[in-house]
């Protein structure tokens, strides 16, 4: 590992940090869910901070299935990392996370760009396209689970849905803190702070920060990471407010592609087993992003909203990898002598967003209709500096070091001098749009509503190789429209339905240079939202139907390009209920059933698999179950809260075109907290309790992601 700080000593300085703060109330840095007042339909959280794209409505009222992961849910599970979290929805699954280096997943089904970064928004802003690592949760107020299409209002993300994480704001003329400390299997040590400081009564500042260092349960795999995530709030009377974020963290952590499974014994290896070079060191991935956002209430039914972003992100790192291609691979023929090739990355990103909207209400003839209005400008810069060098072919009788062979049965870690990679793929793809949305629902009576918008985006894709000197260019334009309607059929049922076409352009080329047609994409969906007990369960039930054309998969002996594979469809069946029983017992269930495949014939040009129709799309499971119930109850005269959950995922594709599948799997878990002091609560958490085998994702047999064994963690949280 490279230099760090030590973690004891960041812990210390977080203390005396905090500790002139005064103790004040903990529930003044609440911030309301969008949608949670279901009798005044306020989109506006308690700071009065809007979301982006979204207009003033209920949840309740919007033709789409929306789910929730609000901060007291990943904080008493303890969810320090996007994945997780993604976890307790049922309708996403985990992808190729590039050695653990970035986020992917997929939502009903749909999983994008396998190249680069799953996209998600912060705050409506895209943040998920760099090269930042896996994005941590501090800082998160929640995440929210936009499924269905949003391109008829964001223009980007998968038909399948879009994530959008909200950060904790400064909120204004308030002064609270907390500091947690923590520490977890495999001498894991966390240091987490959130502090929001009224500067004067129109200016706060949120300073929120994290550190964290500490082994794996893999072989030889150290990690370190921290973040600084501030926020500032700057109120200009009571109608307006300016609010700046600052995104700044780094990721120090060795390249791991997991474990090889051979003829589908999952016990060839060890799960805690490298079969990569500790002599490559670390991969280091940093971002830094700042934004900024004016809001602006003209009245008590029309304001505006403006923003702008502009975010960094840079991967470096060289790595050992097992080599795919059968006609290399010497473990195929021995069952033990991993040939590997050395691989060299340095991915650079830059993205710059504008935005605007205004949005407000109306009343023609009789009808009301609440309208949204806007435009957005986005530019996103990925350069790709991709080198290797691989084994030769297994025919040439080529010496262990040729073949770069670790043995997977007794590895011996530096065992030959580190290849030196070789240019493969050095390129910068461009990518410039611009669109303008508009949105109105119109309320034809008490009960029904419905939907009408479009989006019109124009693009303009450059692809500049400065290996071979090829530049390609393409330019694009579309309508993607949206329709939807919801009627109340009681106050504890209404029913919607909606009707989208998506698209997106692919970015990059395939390995002749030439850029992909766009993905287009079209959606059906309908379903039941529930309120029951006066409002303290809520629930979604939903049916849909998805259609994509121009999908991408990557091409297996051309990394870091990709192949077309042509049409897939997905279609399932999903529930989601959150609240609280009778008994102040919490729940939250979400199951979800996806039948996610492909719809065409297609022959890789390299001849490195076959997709035929019906073929399923990788890592998505047929089933995918996740249950959480939680009671709070006293100690002593102090608050407590004992809980637990089960996760179910089915089984998945693990390699594209194969009969390679990971099996299905079940993991336990239990948290619980008690306040020994007024302002001090001792915590703990115990994920995969019964320390059962899964695996969290595959690219190939030779590609297994393994899951963590069972893992405690036990820690403080101090309010002031």
């Amino acid at each position: 590992m490279t230099t760090r700080f030590r973690t004891s000593t960041a812990l210390l300085s977080l203390g005396f940090l905090l500790a002139p703060l005064p103790a004040l109330a903990q529930s003044g840095g609440e911030i309301v869910p969008v949608g949670v007042d279901e009798e005044d339909n306020s989109a506006i959280l308690v700071t009065g901070v809007r979301q982006a794209y979204r207009g003033d409505f209920a949840i309740s009222e919007i033709p789409q299935s929306i789910d929730v992961i609000d901060a007291e849910t990943l904080e008493e599970n303890n969810l320090i990392r996007l994945n997780d979290a993604l976890d307790l929805n049922a309708s996403v699954a985990r992808q190729n996370t590039l050695g653990g280096l970035w986020d992917s997943f997929a939502i009903r089904g749909f999983a994008g760009d396998e190249n680069i970064p799953t996209g998600y928004l912060v705050n409506g802003f895209n943040g998920g396209r760099g090269f930042g690592g896996e994005r941590d949760t501090a800082g998160l107020e929640r995440i929210e689970v936009l499924k269905g299409p949003a391109a008829a209002l964001l223009g980007r993300g998968e038909p399948g849905g879009t994530v959008n994480l909200v950060t904790k704001q400064a909120l204004i003329g308030d002064t609270f803190g907390t500091i947690t400390g923590q520490f977890g299997s495999f001498d894991r040590v966390r240091g987490e702070a959130d502090i929001n400081l009224a500067v004067t009564d129109n200016l706060s500042a949120r300073l929120i920060g994290y550190i964290e260092d500490g082994d794996t349960f893999r072989d030889t795999v150290e990690e370190y990471r921290w973040g600084f995530l501030p926020s500032i709030g700057l109120a200009l009377g009571e109608n307006t407010r300016i609010t700046y974020d600052l995104e700044k963290t780094r990721v120090e952590v060795p390249f791991d592609r997991g474990i090889v499974v051979l003829n589908d014994d999952f016990d060839t290896v060890p799960r805690d087993r490298y079969l990569g070079e500790p002599g490559d060191g670390d991969h280091i991935a940093r971002a830094e992003g700042h934004s900024l956002r004016l809001q602006h209430e003209f009245s008590d039914t029309w304001s505006l909203l403006l923003g702008g972003s502009i975010r960094d992100t840079l991967l470096t790192g060289t790595s050992s990898d097992p080599e795919l291609a059968v006609s290399r691979q010497l473990i195929f023929i021995d069952g033990r002598s991993l040939s590997r090739q050395r691989r060299s990355r340095v991915y650079d990103s830059q993205q710059t967003v504008i935005r605007g909207e205004i949005s407000g209400e109306f009343a023609t003839g009789g009808l009301i209709h609440r309208i949204l209005i806007g435009a957005d400008h986005d530019e996103f810069d990925n350069l790709q500096d991709f080198r290797r060098v691989r084994p030769p072919s297994v025919a040439s009788n080529s010496t262990d070091e040729e073949a770069y062979v670790i043995d997977i049965l007794d590895p011996v870690y530096g065992r030959f001098p580190l290849p030196t990679p070789l240019p493969q793929n050095n390129r910068l793809d461009q990518q410039s749009s611009t669109g303008f949305f508009v949105q109105d629902q119109i309320e034809l009576t008490d009960r029904l509503q419905v939907r009408l918008g479009a989006r019109y985006d124009d693009f303009k894709l450059r692809t500049e190789n400065y290996l071979t000197d090829v530049d390609s260019e393409r330019n694009d334009s579309r309508v993607s429209p949206q329709f939807g309607v919801v009627y109340e059929v009681s106050p504890a049922v209404t029913f919607y339905a909606a009707y989208s076409e998506g698209f997106r352009a692919n970015i990059g080329t395939d390995v002749t240079g030439r850029i992909f047609d766009p993905e287009v994409s079209k959606s059906v969906e309908a379903g039941a939202k529930l309120t029951l007990l006066n409002g303290a369960l809520t629930g979604t039930f939903t049916l849909y139907q998805l259609e994509k054309d121009n999908v991408l998969a990557s091409d297996i002996n051309n990394p870091g390009f990709s192949v077309a594979i042509g049409e897939a469809r997905s279609r399932g069946v999903e529930l989601d209920v959150n609240g609280r029983l009778p008994g102040d017992i919490d729940v939250l269930l979400s199951y979800a059933y996806v039948d996610a495949e492909s719809r065409s014939s297609v022959l890789d040009p390299n001849f490195s698999f076959v997709i035929e129709p019906g073929d399923p799309l990788i890592n998505i499971p047929d089933h995918t179950l996740n249950v959480q119930a939680s009671k709070g109850f006293q100690i002593a005269g102090r608050d407590a809260k004992l809980g637990g959950g089960v996760q179910y995922v089915g089984e998945r594709l693990g390699a594209t075109g194969t009969d390679f599948f990971l099996p299905d799997h079940t993991l336990f878990r239990v948290f619980g907290e008690v306040a020994v002091l007024d302002n001090l609560t001792a915590f703990g958490t115990v994920a995969n309790l019964f320390d059962a085998d899964w695996y969290a994702n595959s690219y190939s047999q030779l590609w297994v992601q393994p899951g963590a064994p069972r893992t405690a963690t036990i820690g403080v949280r101090a309010g002031f």
